[in-house]
């Protein structure tokens, strides 16, 4: 079984598709691009279809079937493995607690993969310490600002610190609303309807 750490950002998202529903990397690609996922991972043929094979030779994902649609190429559709949901959900885990911007915001949008009670450790985990990061940050702009440090020299940290602000406000709303009973999550959301407006969004990808 692939190691976390070989796993990849891109991977993660190969696998997350991949427990919707069996579908060729040219689908995949298509509604990754189209539900604008493309904005967190850098998508281009060789490096998807590079992932997908490296996903099978690791054993998170297997060839389900092979199609040709008229005069196209023929597709190979893939499935996950019995290892895939647990290397995803291990990743997730891993990640959301605050390990690199890229690696948080991919672990972040495949976070309704992990029950609601694992979400709301890890984050209050980071949370933990981006408070401790901006107590750090705000007393040294404080002391900095106190020695009479002119305003040009640390406009950084005050633009750092205001980061960190916003990130934490953001943090404390997430978790009160993981914290509320009636905020679907996960398999708990798995309506009819959302299944519906899902298998729309796969068929749109497609034309």
């Amino acid at each position: 079984m692939m190691k976390d750490a070989a796993l990849t950002p891109l991977g993660v998202m190969v696998l997350a598709l991949l427990r919707e529903g069996d579908m060729h990397p040219y689908e995949m690609m298509r509604l990754l691009r189209h539900r604008r996922e493309d904005r967190m991972v850098r998508i281009t043929n060789g490096t998807f279809y590079h992932t997908v094979a490296r996903l099978e030779r690791d054993g998170l994902i297997a060839e389900v079937g092979v199609d040709r649609e008229g005069n196209r190429p023929e597709r190979t559709t893939y499935t996950l493995t019995d290892a895939g949901p647990a290397a995803l959900e291990e990743w997730v885990r891993s990640h959301l607690a605050g390990d690199g911007a890229q690696n948080f915001r991919v672990a972040l949008a495949e976070a309704h993969n992990l029950d609601r009670s694992e979400v709301i450790a890890e984050i209050s985990t980071r949370k933990s310490a981006l408070a401790a990061e901006y107590a750090l940050m705000q007393n040294g702009l404080q002391s900095a600002r106190t020695r009479g440090v002119s305003d040009q020299y640390i406009v950084e940290l005050d633009r750092h610190c205001a980061l960190l602000r916003a990130d934490l406000d953001w943090t404390d709303s997430l978790l009160a609303r993981l914290e509320r009973e009636d905020y679907p999550w996960g398999h708990e959301d798995l309506t009819p309807e959302n299944l519906a407006a899902r298998e729309a969004m796969r068929k749109a990808a497609q034309k």
